[in-house]
């Protein structure tokens, strides 16, 4: 793995805030493709209002309008210990809306928005009030297929659109409901079949692995599988899930995860499914692919986080783009022959 020397490669402060009012405060993880003979990044942008001293603002999306929340921080029914999320009168909330923004660059390094027709993609109805998270980006049958995590005071679940020039898009709303995330679909069929990835979470019991599931017209899903559990006492402990779409090779379906030990560090490993049966793991890391490191990886909005749901291959090279700190966005290279030969 060698990161880029650019790195970070974008950060909040190019990126001017969609929402009047409010301050981009951090970019996150961002789904990647190729485009119009470019390289391109679907980034989450997460906004909050400008905080004032004593007391805590943050926006929440009501019938189509964003309103925004301010509580003095001495109010006794505010629980304001996470960063990201605020537990206020029995309700959870975010302390930031995330909406979804394309840049593009010629050379996969210096990147910059496209200008007019290629607006924010923010979220839409009661299932995404609280913003729309961490999108990867399949291509299918010569369409872009957008899987993306909806949150609301619902739950967390997963939205899907699709477009084929990033000006127009059919939203064909939630296609697996509350808790789940991390949804990567396989790029190629299996036996007339499509595929995904995709992480429901279970906090009483069982835990946050990785699940296969498939569909015979990408909207209904079913013959759910459990196919990758946490390890304990691993680097890949507390929660494990899908980064982008798989990686066909030779040797079968390879896909870049992220895991987390219980002290909240994230990092990345991989794991290797059978060709024509993705429901039969063959090999997996035994040690990380890559973890927080350097400055910006460590310290931020959510220190000690690299976490991938986008990369671009050229041969056996894959540039894989990852969110650091839950602040900023990076590049790092990788080799798939070598991901490979350290599987076990």
């Amino acid at each position: 793995m060698e990161r880029f020397q650019q790195n970070p490669i974008l950060s909040p402060a190019d990126i001017p805030p969609a929402l009047e009012g409010m301050t981009v405060e951090s970019l996150l993880n961002p789904g990647a493709f190729r485009f119009d003979g470019k390289t391109w990044l679907l980034m989450r942008v997460a906004e909050r209002p400008e905080q004032k001293p004593g007391r805590i603002s943050f926006p929440v999306q009501r019938d189509g309008k964003v309103e925004i929340m301010d509580i003095d921080v001495s109010d006794p029914e505010l629980d304001a210990r996470d960063p990201r999320v605020i537990s206020y009168k029995g309700s959870d909330y975010l302390t930031t809306m995330s909406h979804l923004r394309l840049v593009c660059s010629e050379d996969g390094i210096h990147f910059y928005e496209p200008g007019e027709g290629y607006g924010p993609i923010f979220g839409s109805g009661e299932y995404e009030g609280y913003g729309i998270e961490d999108c990867r980006v399949a291509v299918i049958d010569g369409l872009f297929y957008l899987t993306y995590t909806a949150v609301s005071r619902n739950g967390v679940a997963v939205g899907m659109m699709s477009t084929a020039d990033w000006k127009s898009f059919r939203r064909y709303g939630l296609v697996l409901p509350p808790h789940n995330k991390d949804c990567a679909l396989f790029e190629e069929r299996i036996g007339g079949k499509y595929f995904m990835l995709h992480r429901p979470s279970s906090p009483e019991i069982g835990g946050n692995y990785i699940w296969l599931a498939e569909s015979e017209d990408m909207q209904h899903w079913g013959n759910h599988r459990c196919i990758l559990h946490t390890r304990p006492g691993r680097w890949d402990e507390a929660r494990v899930g899908a980064g982008a779409s798989p990686i066909l090779t030779d040797k079968g379906w390879l896909e870049i995860y992220h895991g987390a030990d219980r002290n909240h560090r994230y990092a990345l490993g991989a794991f290797l499914m059978d060709k024509d049966d993705p429901s039969k793991v063959l090999a997996r890391s035994s040690e990380p692919l890559m973890v927080p490191e350097t400055p910006y990886e460590t310290g931020g909005f959510f220190g000690n986080v690299v976490f991938t749901n986008g990369y671009i291959k050229d041969g056996d090279r894959i540039t894989v783009y990852y969110g650091a700190a839950d602040s900023v966005i990076c590049g790092a290279a990788f080799s798939v022959n070598e991901i490979l030969a350290g599987l076990e």
